[in-house]
């Protein structure tokens, strides 16, 4: 008799224990449908996204990750999705109802996430990016998978914005990094104090310092070199690859206030205009007094520079005469 209860309880058992590893992949909140996070045994070393046909690969060589395998990745950038795919967790589930009006209906796709340690792949999921919740996203594991809203525990920001295929996103955010014996020429332009403008070009060794087509005298060779020591490293703050295309089209009819073109000794050139940035809500615009907009010939998109980060550039003409 009690070989038979025990017998019972075992096929039971073992008939239970069938039934969850068939079906736990159905269950809403299962861990092979709610378990967001990258556990590697010892570093994430490639990272994938792709989608609409177009893939971007991160890629750790060495002690520095790679973009696509040419260009080198920003390091705050990369330890910022190395952050978000450590630590990515559940905030809440998304009803069906709200996945269809959000995604389904408003046409969204997803970008493709897949996080390898050396060559194995140990997480994939895909991200809905969207406006619809501060953390900018929604995800799922599979197609099939429930969706939920991801975040990062002690994270506010919008994590779904470092899910993205845009190479300029992943370089590093810098406009000049260069060393004075680098620097041919810098012709800096100031369109609200012409009298400002300045022209310095370098000849054999030394520099010359010209403004209105004529060579100046009497200027500090000392503070020339200082000026151009500035050039070692300007960053900008970041892209503004959220500008709509009306906005596009207000900023660049503006008229700039600022342009610096610098010629380096091997001939390569880069060109920084700046725009006054504006702040607020239509009906109450003012100008940012700590911000401006940037843009360089090599890319249409827009960037923001502090002024704390380009103002030892702009310097006035009278800045290279002793007082």
């Amino acid at each position: 008799m009690y070989k038979l209860v025990a017998r019972g309880i075992l096929v039971s058992m073992a008939v239970a224990l069938i039934f969850l590893l068939l079906f736990r992949s159905r269950l809403p909140f299962g861990k092979s449908n709610s378990s967001f996070a990258s556990e590697p045994h010892n570093e994430i070393s490639i990272i994938e996204f792709s989608d609409h046909g177009n893939k971007l690969l991160l890629e750790k060589k060495g002690e520095t990750w790679v973009i696509n395998g040419k260009i080198e990745a920003r390091k705050s950038g990369i330890l910022f999705i190395l952050r978000i795919l450590r630590e990515i967790r559940i905030k809440s589930p998304v009803s069906a109802e709200l996945f269809e009006s959000e995604i389904i209906i408003k046409g969204i796709e997803p970008v493709k996430v897949k996080v390898y340690e050396k060559r194995k792949l140990i997480k994939s999921f895909l991200v809905y990016k969207t406006s619809s919740n501060s953390y900018g996203n929604i995800m799922k594991i599979r197609e099939r998978s429930k969706p939920f809203i991801i975040c990062v525990p002690g994270y506010d920001g919008d994590i779904g914005s470092a899910f993205t295929l845009n190479e300029l996103f992943w370089q590093p955010y810098t406009v000049f990094n260069l060393l004075p014996s680098e620097i041919a020429s810098v012709n800096f332009e100031n369109f609200s104090d012409t009298s400002s403008s300045f022209l310095i070009t370098r000849r054999s060794h030394n520099f010359v310092l010209s403004a209105m087509n004529r060579e100046l005298k009497g200027w500090d060779s000392t503070l020339v070199t200082r000026y151009l020591s500035y050039f070692a490293w300007i960053p900008f703050e970041k892209w503004a690859l959220e500008m709509r295309a009306e906005e596009r089209k207000k900023a660049e009819s503006r008229h700039p206030v600022y342009r610096i073109t610098v010629t380096t000794s091997t001939g390569k050139k880069t060109i920084l205009t700046l725009w006054d940035k504006t702040k607020g809500v239509e009906g109450s615009v003012t100008k940012d007094s700590d911000r401006l907009m940037g843009r360089t010939q090599n890319s249409d998109e827009f960037f923001v520079m502090r002024y704390f980060d380009i103002d030892p550039l702009l310097k006035k003409r009278s800045y290279f005469f002793p007082e």
